[in-house]
């Protein structure tokens, strides 16, 4: 079969690679699409140490499954799913409380670092374990389905997040996760949701997306607008989506007392933190990692379009076209939010 491969970094070829093969429990799908993920942008230069060539990157795939392992009950050949990238053993202390995100044995598709290894989808074969596998409903797209990775991790962070009808939401970051978030936050009925972004571009975007109100990150004090908008009190919530030392400073600062900060992004691996304004504004703060499960009723969701993904969508574009659109968006290119392969 072909793949596309990270044979070092920053270098990736379309080539001939051998064909996947079930184990016993896994599926064998024939991918159909599959995005291209911020964290494989982050990670093929080797700064992440989680993309260590050779590697088939990829992890945000749908398909039809082609072959069965031994003992797999459940699918069947035919079948149109995705799965979820996110690898669980299902039987430690997280897992068997519900908690498969934090897994004592977690493995991520198309992720290779010092402890383990597995390929992805930018191929057009993936093997995948079964327990991780979900039908898509009714007539949905391969291309909207393969938008269900982000979409999940979206709504697991509005899911952690404690908040009441009404409450006001801060978003700080308005890419791929941001938007989202903002969709999530607008169909669990929070009242007022205001969006930060030092792109005109992507505030335009949140704005069309739900957002009542946006604030250009780079043209003030973010935090001080925010303050202003809600009457010198801050938001009940705020989420980051960014995960950069400016970024979280800004969100701490647009808390209100006693409110909750929810930490997604995760681009630098440590930040200083206001600790002065957690402490005496008793501040809440929790991390929200990967999703946990909510992959069926975030397909149902895309599906009845409660959250939109098509405007999300820069491109769809040839497999073997990907060395060229990997190219594009690690330079930033603007314009480009989701460039999704097909083999």
């Amino acid at each position: 079969m072909k793949g596309l491969v990270l044979v070092e970094c920053n270098r990736l070829v379309f080539q001939e690679v051998p064909d996947p093969s079930p184990a016993a429990g896994d599926v064998l799908i024939r991918v159909e699409a599959c995005g291209i993920c911020g964290s494989d942008i982050h990670g093929m230069d080797g700064s992440s140490g989680r993309r260590i060539p050779p590697l088939i990157m990829g992890h945000e795939a749908s398909g039809v499954v082609e072959e069965l392992g031994r003992g797999v009950e459940g699918t069947a050949v035919g079948e149109r799913v995705t799965f979820d990238s996110t690898l669980s053993c299902g039987a430690c202390d997280y897992c068997v409380d519900g908690f498969r995100n934090l897994c004592d044995h977690r493995r991520v598709l198309g992720v290779s670092c010092e402890e383990f290894r597995r390929d992805g989808a930018f191929a057009e074969y993936v093997a995948v374990p079964a327990s991780a596998v979900y039908p898509l409903p009714g007539d949905l797209s391969f291309e909207r389905a393969c938008m269900v990775e982000p979409v999940s991790i979206a709504v697991h962070a509005v899911d952690l997040t404690p908040k009441l009808l009404n409450d006001t939401a801060v978003v700080v970051g308005s890419g791929m996760i941001g938007l989202l978030v903002i969709q999530a936050l607008r169909a669990s009925g929070c009242g007022r949701i205001i969006a930060s972004d030092l792109e005109k571009e992507k505030l335009e975007l949140a704005s069309r997306m739900g957002a009542d109100h946006t604030v250009a990150a780079g043209e003030g004090d973010a935090a001080e607008e925010v303050r202003h908008l809600t009457g010198g009190k801050g938001a009940d919530v705020v989420f980051d989506a960014v995960g950069k030392a400016a970024a979280v400073k800004t969100a701490v600062g647009c808390v209100r007392k006693g409110g909750s900060l929810t930490l997604i992004g995760n681009l630098d691996a440590a930040v200083d933190l206001p600790l002065q304004r957690v402490v005496t504004g008793q501040l809440t703060l929790r991390g929200s990692c990967a999703s946990a499960g909510e992959y069926p009723a975030c397909l149902e969701m895309i599906a009845r379009e409660m959250i939109q993904v098509d405007p999300l969508i820069s491109r769809v574009a040839p497999l073997a076209e990907g060395p060229e659109w990997f190219a594009r968006l690690y330079r930033r290119e603007k314009g480009l939010m989701k460039v999704i392969l097909k083999p």
